[in-house]
């Protein structure tokens, strides 16, 4: 019998696992300490991170949101983004804690991983707000270039710090580059601008022989060729609004994907049962044919608690029978 690790290893490597799920249940996301510089409470109160960026998390909100008022950006003018921009410092964090999390792993089991938010696209409008964001990259890219080539920095020193002190075998990264619908940016402004330095923080985890797993729940058909040309390890977050079949086939397969489960259609106090056993049903017996799928919810978990069972429960017993009837030759 595998353990987790092996068997989602098998699955990345198209070779036969036990049974088809979840990637992220083989990952020990290790709570460092650049990730819980920038956690906040949850009380509905303003508080600011590491870099000075405002958020709320409201009691009845699944994760908090940065805020998007003028008096509180960091950066309120881009043209004078040098002067109001200040990247922490990636020296003298205590990192005790998170090695002796990381040393009770059983590696065997699953991979050490460290979780890194906001990533390019999400800290720059985060850091100026979502509508002006948008306005700079197309009016000022350049000045849009070096205030992302400040965060790339950041990023790339984190991962080589997380690589020293934890030794880490994964990173689970985020930035979502669209909506359910389409990219917030258009394609070639977006590989003008992210995609080099994108391609740069994945090479740092590379360095390491670190797998980069990169998070991004919505719609990213149009750039899934440079999703490879960057390296990326898999995508976590194939929402069904991407055509994941086509993905598969435009891609020869050479994508891993983690998701395809439509989880806002099962995640209601109204979905029944049968509903959410059929949609785990959809997801398996149309994205696994494609070889390196992971089904999965793209966010995570359900938020109502007894779908979230029900969906647990579909997923192992189906994604085991899966791969008994569809042996790999």
């Amino acid at each position: 019998m595998l353990t987790k690790r092996e068997n989602m290893m098998a699955i990345l490597n198209g070779k036969q696992p036990d049974y088809y799920g979840d990637f992220m249940d083989s990952m020990a996301i290790i709570p460092d300490p650049v990730y819980m510089s920038d956690r906040i409470a949850q009380d509905g109160e303003i508080h600011t991170d590491s870099w000075g960026v405002e958020y709320l998390w409201p009691l009845e909100a699944p994760a908090k949101h940065p805020l998007d008022r003028p008096e509180g950006l960091v950066i309120s003018n881009i043209e004078q983004w040098q002067d109001q921009l200040k990247v922490p410092d990636l020296g003298n964090l205590d990192w005790s804690r998170a090695k002796k999390m990381a040393a009770e792993v059983d590696r065997s089991e699953q991979f050490v991983a460290a979780f890194n938010t906001a990533g390019l696209f999400e800290r720059s409008h985060h850091l100026m707000g979502f509508e002006e964001g948008l306005v700079n990259y197309m009016i000022y890219p350049d000045e849009m270039a070096d205030v992302l080539r400040a965060i790339a920095d950041f990023k790339i020193g984190f991962i080589h710090k997380a690589a020293e002190e934890l030794k880490i075998d994964a990173i689970f990264y985020q930035d979502d580059w669209g909506s359910k619908t389409n990219l917030f940016l258009p394609p070639d402004l977006w590989r003008k601008l992210i995609k080099p330095l994108h391609a740069e923080i994945v090479a740092a985890a590379h360095e390491h022989d670190i797998l980069f797993v990169h998070h991004a729940d919505c719609f990213c058909q149009p750039i899934v060729q440079d999703m490879l040309d960057m390296k990326i390890d898999i995508w976590q977050g194939a929402i069904p609004q991407n055509d994941i079949v086509e993905i598969q086939r435009i891609t020869e397969g050479r994508l891993p994907m983690i998701g395809g489960i439509d989880g806002p259609a099962i995640d209601s106090e109204s979905t029944t049962e049968e509903a959410i056993r059929a949609e785990v049903r959809r997801c398996v017996d149309t994205y696994c044919p494609g070889g390196r799928f992971f089904p999965a919810i793209a966010y995570g978990k359900l938020f109502v608690k007894k779908n979230q069972v029900i969906f647990e429960d579909e997923m192992a017993t189906y994604g085991k029978q899966w791969a008994l009837d569809n042996p790999i030759r």
